[in-house]
């Protein structure tokens, strides 16, 4: 008795399913050929860190990527939890021109937040993907000296970068562990910081030599018209980026997620993305594919 129709269109639903597989494997090879060895700064934040299901998809991201021999080192923020506890906590949340407002007891709360919860939440999550990975902030092994910012007064405890002393972090990722890096950091004196984490993310990658850096955003990416996806700009170079600052088309929060991309190229890394977090496995459709995804900024003698 021959096999009824629907088997036959079943059994050619998972034929097919089966073929792509291979083939998505197949294209992404080359890539993993390329990238085997070198460091990536990812940096984790938005959408992708509040959304469960986004959130497990990312850490999927980050094992594969260390699985095939690439080597991650991902900052997150935590901005979203940080208000949480702040209201838990009657301590209401306060920004300046976007810059949260730090004064003593919120500098408490953030610590608290970045470094007790968030960060040892993503670390338990990448063990339990199969990675191995080692929660850090910027006070360990003096890893991030920081300085208060020249941005704003009156804003409290957040810093800037003042050094970066990357041997602990390069440590690890030579011993195949993940560090997964929150944004604190303490000045000379030791008094903490509060510093943007895209910023440590570039600064970091820099210090690093890193081939690429990943900024996770809650937009496609850099576009022409803000309000419209289809004019998303795929690759510009350093001189570009400056220039659609200067012109007001990257304005608001773009400005320092841009401005740290066009920093660490500036120092040496080799290929800077902004990509969309919201979009499932956006970290190996831009890495693994020949169509990639966001928008890639690389120093101007690469374009």
């Amino acid at each position: 008795m021959p096999p009824s129709p629907s088997l036959n269109a079943e059994s050619e639903y998972f034929q097919q399913a089966e073929a792509d597989r291979v083939r998505i494997l197949s294209e992404a090879l080359p890539y993993i050929q390329q990238f085997r060895g070198r460091t990536m700064v990812i940096k984790y934040g938005g959408a992708a860190m509040k959304d469960s299901s986004l959130k497990a998809k990312v850490i999927r991201d980050v094992v594969f990527m260390a699985s095939v021999g690439i080597r991650p080192v991902v900052v997150h923020g935590g901005g979203p939890e940080i208000n949480t506890w702040l209201t838990k906590l009657n301590i209401d949340p306060q920004f300046k021109d976007g810059l949260r407002v730090t004064d003593a007891k919120t500098m408490d709360v953030v610590e608290m937040v970045l470094v007790g919860r968030v960060n040892k939440e993503l670390v338990s999550l990448i063990n339990q993907a199969g990675g191995a990975a080692v929660g850090l902030c910027g006070k360990d092994g003096s890893l991030v000296t920081a300085r208060p910012s020249s941005a704003q007064s009156g804003i409290g405890f957040v810093g800037d970068v003042s050094s970066i002393r990357p041997d602990l972090v390069s440590s690890l990722v030579a011993a195949n562990y993940i560090p997964v890096i929150s944004s604190v950091a303490a000045d000379e004196t030791g008094q903490a910081y509060n510093i943007n984490a895209d910023t440590v993310a570039g600064e970091l990658a820099a210090a690093l030599n890193a081939e690429k850096l990943i900024l996770l955003t809650d937009t496609p990416g850099i576009m022409e018209d803000f309000n419209d996806p289809s004019t998303l700009i795929n690759k510009l170079d350093i001189h570009q980026a400056r220039s659609l600052i200067a012109s007001g088309v990257v304005s608001g929060g773009m400005i320092p997620k841009v401005t740290c991309c066009v920093r660490s190229l500036a120092q040496g890394v080799r290929a800077a993305h902004i990509l969309d977090g919201r979009m499932p496995h956006a970290l190996l459709l831009e890495t693994f594919s020949d169509m990639g995804i966001g928008t890639m900024l690389v120093a101007s003698h690469l374009i």
